[in-house]
């Protein structure tokens, strides 16, 4: 049997992301509702800004954020494990003259850089660093120079219409996690804080074109039925650590 050469099954701590490798352009939707008034971003700003610094986006995906990282970085390094994501990331790079960007493959638990090598790090909705994860972590403050930051963006599950839709689906379990997971980041010493933010899309179309990517479609169904307008109220958790 021929050997799968897709570099992201041979490295480790790597597990499928179903949104944007199901449908990188439904994600890319997504990703411009998310924090319109960018309340993550400002927060992210107060506690390690990253102006002239080195900035890491772990699990960079397609690239959607090095664009904004760049604008004041030293540098921005997207790594990412998923073959065509990394294309796609590169791609951005490239149709956008990033000169102070670039995209390598990599994981959370294996991050190809040196040690002491970034300033800032930024992980969204990739790297799930909840229980279990210390190879992640640990590789986090092998990479983070000293008085560097490393940010962890998830769900705040206990507020906001969207954590309403996950108590109707088969992620409703990962409510009961979420005190388990608050300890653990604080017994790494993380801070946590909780914005209240929202999705803003531009249409109806696009929300329930999200919607149905996020969710199985009986539950889909039944949010894009009960739902009204663009607008969903969505909160954060903002978990970081000054190193």
């Amino acid at each position: 049997m021929e050997r799968d050469h897709r570099p992201e099954l041979h490295l480790p701590g790597v597990h499928p992301s179903p949104n944007i490798q199901g449908d990188a352009d439904i994600y890319e939707i997504e990703n411009e509702a998310v924090d319109p008034e960018r309340h993550i971003e400002a927060a992210m700003w107060r506690i390690g800004p990253w102006r002239d610094k080195v900035v890491l986006d772990l699990g960079s995906g397609t690239g959607y954020h090095l664009p904004r990282f760049h604008e004041q970085a030293a540098h921005v390094i997207g790594v990412e494990p998923h073959g065509p994501s990394h294309v796609r990331a590169a791609g951005r790079i490239s149709s956008r003259g990033l000169e102070r960007a670039s995209v390598i493959r990599g994981s959370a638990e294996a991050i190809p850089l040196p040690d002491q090598s970034v300033d800032v790090v930024h992980c969204r909705f990739a790297y799930f660093a909840g229980p279990g994860s210390e190879p992640g972590l640990a590789e986090l403050e092998r990479v983070v120079r000293p008085g560097g930051t490393a940010f962890i963006i998830d769900n705040d599950l206990t507020g906001g219409q969207f954590a309403e839709w996950l108590r109707m689906s088969p992620y409703a379990e990962e409510l009961d996690q979420e005190d388990s997971a608050a300890s653990y980041y604080r017994d790494h010493d993380f801070e946590i804080e909780s914005i209240e933010s929202e999705w803003r899309f531009r249409s109806r179309t696009d929300l329930e074109s999200v919607v149905r990517l996020e969710f199985p479609a009986d539950v889909a169904e039944r949010i894009i039925r009960d739902h009204r307008g663009t607008r969903v109220s969505y909160h954060y958790l903002l978990i970081h650590r000054t190193y």
